[in-house]
């Protein structure tokens, strides 16, 4: 399902992960929980992935994460306040020392000028605080793609905050 790179970076984020006791959470809009399939490819995952949030849907946002409506509807589901408090919402709603969050517009259907196809916000938050927002502006490179590539960019953000 996955490839053997990306089997590799969710191997060595496990790995790193693990070395120094942090759990993980996932908060995932876009990518549909691919980040917490990833990771939970590996065997032994279960002692560093603490639990998956999928949020497809803004009631998800708001009932899962405690993303306030008001935040949605001033800024859209697509945004970064809106990562920012999935973020926020997965780590407090979790065991987790470390959460990442995800949100953004896969396609093919979906953008606008302001938000085209293929702009995703994605947030990594560690429990001391230390933040990493990251937007991604990949274009309408297919649904697939842009999934596989906002799974690959998170498990590179979170590797960062470890």
């Amino acid at each position: 399902m996955f490839s053997p790179d990306l089997l590799d970076k969710a191997r060595q984020l496990l790995d790193e992960a693990r070395a120094k006791q942090l759990r993980i959470v996932t908060a995932e809009s876009c990518t549909g929980g691919l980040i917490a399939g990833l990771l939970t490819e590996i065997p032994g995952s279960s002692d560093v992935v603490e639990r998956g949030f999928v949020t497809y849907s803004n009631e998800a946002k708001e009932d899962l994460l405690d993303v306030s409506s008001e935040l949605i509807h001033a800024h859209g589901a697509v945004s970064e306040p809106v990562v920012r408090a999935m973020v926020e919402g997965a780590l407090k709603h979790s065991l987790a020392q470390l959460a990442v969050a995800v949100t953004g517009i896969a396609g093919p259907g979906g953008g606008t000028a302001q938000k085209p196809v293929g702009l995703v916000y994605i947030a990594v938050l560690r429990q001391d605080g230390a933040v990493r927002i990251k937007e991604l502006r990949l274009g309408d490179i297919g649904r697939g793609a842009i999934r596989i590539k906002t799974v690959s960019e998170a498990l590179t953000l979170l590797r960062d905050l470890l």
